[in-house]
């Protein structure tokens, strides 16, 4: 979950370095550091804390070093400290590496190399990698990372410098995520696709147990087990320096939620046609014979994906009549899975480097599964793993809490479902042309509630010192009601909980009293009167309860202490509605109880380690 950068070109090294270490700092937070050649020698700097903090400790001086590593940390082994900061040396500064991941035989290796005389600085298992190379340093810089390499176990992605051979960075990937940005006469590495916005938009995707070798005749990237040299695609980022800064918000969570009228109209748009099925899909690479012959689909996720997950199983158990199980990837893999070749594995991951993840889809192409990969990111670890891609296209999420990522997915699971349905039968061509025409007001629906941003900042600032809070929903809105939790759990640090309101008689209720926020999803649907009894039971018990409401529902504000609507919308598409301002309410209480919103404590945007 570390965020890893590297520069070699005729430019300065080191405002490189900390601009790339400042668009990947949503990795980690806690460390940053960076090495660098400058009058024939290594400097390295390092710090903990913020990326503010490294930039006073280099304190402006002018350094003319064309190569460099950087790194920013979010720690796994070893406490933050700046003697567990990276990058990490060996015994005699020859070699200086930054990585993410795990090593998992780090203590035997660390053994071993004590026993030859190699003395250890960190608590780190990143140090044994500069140890190990270091041994194996006898001439041939590449070579030496490559052996090392093949003694570790685990995931990784580095990059090493060694003063021996000044003019070259070696890289390498083994499940953690690794880009080369090729400019003109320059390259770069770097863990995520900010950090090389705005010098080139021409990336390779590092594949697992692959090895990079930059240096003055360009990239060389070879297998880490044979040695073997690779042919490798250059990818067109195609998004812009500009989408990844703030443009004006005091927060990119904030911009990234009122973007998302637009994140959702980049992923139904040019997917809608006139033709029999209705939706256009240029990747999805599965037939219509296959998708005929589903008979259950399995999605896969972690966190906020998994709360899309769920409201994607309702949405395509109901639209297509096909039996979805719904997993976390963390369980998912572990598990002994019954699947063959009629069953899709859906993955939903925002990064495409979601370790569980990546290792859940995995295991379904093993058992014999197709495997569909919903993402944003193109190119990454697990649409080039999967069958079949949907390309979300939301543009960088930069803040740590998902958000435009999240609805976007929502719209894909919706246009998946009704694909599904098309060709299988299971909904008429009238049908699917009314809910392509729903899904295109949905933008303007949401323009509308990021107009009333105000009413929920009220809200926010009544309830902003609250202990814990309830959120409740039914059906469709479940999901929802554990994302909103999610959300005010991640970035305000307050306890929050997500229920299926009718499990509140079964264990919850005991926790209403009046210094419980309880926060209700009340869509105008089959269930709005079962929420309307919730709402009776919480009141019953001085409870406070805030209700997002379908406009129109005058009896929801007689009942509830606080109310917010949204737009009518049919049943399938109110959990986009729903959430947006769930967002917002979790937003300005974190805003106004001063935390770290887009670096929020403890946390990582992908994380790419179990």
């Amino acid at each position: 979950m570390c965020g890893i950068v590297g520069y070699i070109g005729e430019r300065m090294a080191v405002p490189i370095l900390l601009n790339g270490l400042r668009r990947l700092e949503y990795r980690g937070y806690d460390s940053s550091g960076v090495a660098f050649y400058e009058d024939g020698q290594i400097i390295l700097k390092k710090t903990v804390g913020k990326l503010s903090n490294l930039e006073n400790v280099l304190n402006g001086r002018v350094y003319t070093s064309h190569v460099g590593i950087g790194h920013t940390r979010w720690a796994t082994h070893g406490k933050p400290s700046e003697i567990n900061a990276h990058p990490h040396g060996d015994c005699h500064g020859k070699v200086m590496v930054v990585h993410n991941g795990i090593i998992e035989n780090y203590l035997s290796l660390k053994r071993m190399l004590i026993s030859e005389g190699h003395v250890f600085r960190s608590e780190t298992d990143t140090e044994v990698i500069s140890h190990l190379i270091e041994k194996y340093l006898n001439g041939d810089f590449s070579q030496a990372v490559r052996r090392a390499l093949c003694e570790i176990k685990g995931t990784l992605a580095i990059g090493v410098i060694s003063p021996d051979s000044p003019g070259m960075i070696v890289a390498a990937r083994r499940g953690s995520p690794l880009i080369v940005g090729r400019g003109k006469g320059e390259y770069f590495i770097a863990s995520d696709v900010p950090a090389i916005l705005g010098y080139t938009k021409d990336a390779i995707y590092v594949s697992d147990n692959e090895m990079v070798v930059l240096d003055g005749n360009g990239v060389e990237v070879m297998d880490i087990n044979d040695g073997c040299s690779r042919c490798k695609t250059v990818y067109q980022i195609p998004w812009s320096a500009e989408v990844a800064e703030k443009n004006g918000y005091p927060h990119f969570m904030l911009k990234e939620i009122h973007e998302q009228p637009q994140s959702i109209k980049n992923t139904y748009c040019g997917r809608i046609a006139l033709d029999e099925e209705g939706i256009q899909w240029e990747e999805i690479n599965l037939s219509r014979e296959q998708i005929r012959e589903v008979s259950r689909i399995y999605i896969v996720s972690c966190g906020t994906s998994w709360h899309a997950s769920l409201v994607g199983k309702h949405i395509i158990e109901s639209l297509a009549r096909i039996p979805v199980e719904v997993d976390l990837a963390s369980e998912f893999r572990y598990r002994d899975i019954i699947m063959g070749k009629n069953t899709l594995t859906i993955g939903i991951t925002q990064s495409g480097e979601t370790a569980d993840t990546l290792g859940a889809i995995k295991k379904a192409k093993e058992c014999g599964s197709t495997v569909l990969v919903i993402c944003n990111v193109v190119g990454s670890s697990a649409t080039r793993e999967a069958d079949g891609v949907i390309y979300t296209h939301a543009g960088p999420e930069i803040g740590v809490a998902s958000t435009k990522a999240f609805t976007s997915q929502l719209v894909a699971l919706y246009l998946l479902a009704v694909y599904i349905g098309r060709i299988r039968g299971t909904i008429s061509r009238a049908m699917m042309c009314a809910m392509v025409a729903e899904l295109d007001t949905i933008p303007t629906k949401i323009e509308e509630i990021l107009k009333r941003e105000g009413e929920l900042e009220s809200i926010a600032n009544l309830f902003w010192n609250g202990k814990s809070f309830l959120f409740l929903g039914r059906g469709i809105t479940y999901p929802i009601a554990l994302e909103g939790a999610l959300k005010l759990k991640e970035i305000s640090y307050i306890h929050a909980q997500g229920y299926a309101a009718g499990e509140m008689k079964h264990g919850p209720i005991a926790l209403v009293d009046k210094d419980m926020v309880v926060v209700c999803l009340i869509p105008d649907n089959p269930l709005r009167e079962k929420m309307l009894g919730n709402v009776e039971e919480v009141k019953a018990r001085d409870g406070v309860v805030v209700s997002i409401a379908t406009e129109g529902d005058e009896e929801i504000r007689n009942k509830s202490d606080h109310v917010f609507y949204v737009a009518m919308t049919g049943e399938f598409l109110s959990p986009i509605l729903f959430t947006v301002p769930l967002q917002l309410l979790a937003y300005h209480i974190a805003k106004r109880r001063g935390c770290d919103i887009d670096q929020p404590r403890n946390l990582a945007k992908s994380v790419t380690v179990e």
